[in-house]
């Protein structure tokens, strides 16, 4: 069966078509992997790079710059990250500039993060440089210490539920004072008592104090209360005089000295 020009025509269209497509899609892959445009190198060391994988984006002041080239395991506790960037984004990047593993978005892929420097160099960074590098936090370890922490609360709920428990059912003191009204009202009756007690030193006490001061004004007892009012301004008078007898011995001394 012979094909027509027709459908000649038809074939090659969607040849043409479909090898347009495939230009335009290898020109976007490329444009995003920063293979048709100058590019150097950067390189960091971390101790966890996190999940980070070998083309996932780099992105410099919120703009993607670039893409991860190569991920290199140096031994047990180093793991050496290598960037390739457009290189009209270098004048930015100085040598004190670093780069951190962050996630594109909450729960996106992760990608690196240039952060430009400038603080304590001015220099820009050159092809291959080694920057420094901050070291992701461990997810790992937050998650772990959140189980613990939401166990021991977990826990710490419960004991309080079985307490509650307790006491609505009457065991235990606090139980049995506010679930047994005898208690309760013995403890009202004591605490009545205690006050009518104290009511009754205070009036005591009043009484005693006014008795006193009625005794002093007593013409029987007002002899007895001057005479100790008098000795006590005895006792008194005569402190004052040895004192003032020693200061004079202490004067004299001084005087006889010089």
């Amino acid at each position: 069966m012979k094909t027509t020009s027709a459908q000649k025509i038809k074939i090659g269209l969607f040849t043409f078509i479909g090898l347009l497509v495939l230009v335009f899609a290898i020109f976007f892959i490329g444009n995003q992997k920063s293979l048709f445009s100058s590019t150097f190198r950067l390189s960091g060391i971390f101790k966890n790079v996190n999940g980070l994988q070998i083309g996932n984006n780099v992105r410099f002041a919120g703009i993607n710059i670039g893409v991860v080239q190569d991920i290199q395991i140096i031994n047990d506790t180093s793991v050496k990250v290598v960037l390739t960037i457009n290189n009209n984004v270098k004048k930015f990047i100085k040598k004190d500039a670093r780069m951190s593993i962050g996630s594109d978005g909450l729960m996106g892929d992760k990608l690196v993060v240039v952060a430009p420097g400038g603080g304590t160099s001015n220099q820009e960074v050159g092809d291959n440089d080694h920057i420094g590098s901050v070291n992701p936090v461990d997810v790992d370890k937050i998650v772990t210490k959140l189980t613990k922490i939401a166990d021991d609360a977990g826990s710490l709920i419960d004991n309080l539920s079985q307490i509650v428990v307790k006491v609505n059912s009457g065991k235990g003191s606090i139980g049995r004072l506010l679930n047994n009204d005898k208690m309760a009202k013995d403890l009202d009756a004591t605490v009545s008592q205690a006050k009518t007690t104290m009511q009754n030193v205070h009036r005591t006490t009043t009484t005693l104090n006014e008795d006193l001061t009625a005794a002093q004004h007593n013409f029987l007892l007002k002899g007895f209360f001057n005479k100790k009012k008098r000795a006590a301004k005895a006792k008194r008078d005569s402190l004052k005089k040895v004192k003032e007898a020693k200061k004079d011995s202490i004067k004299m001394l001084k005087s006889t000295k010089q």
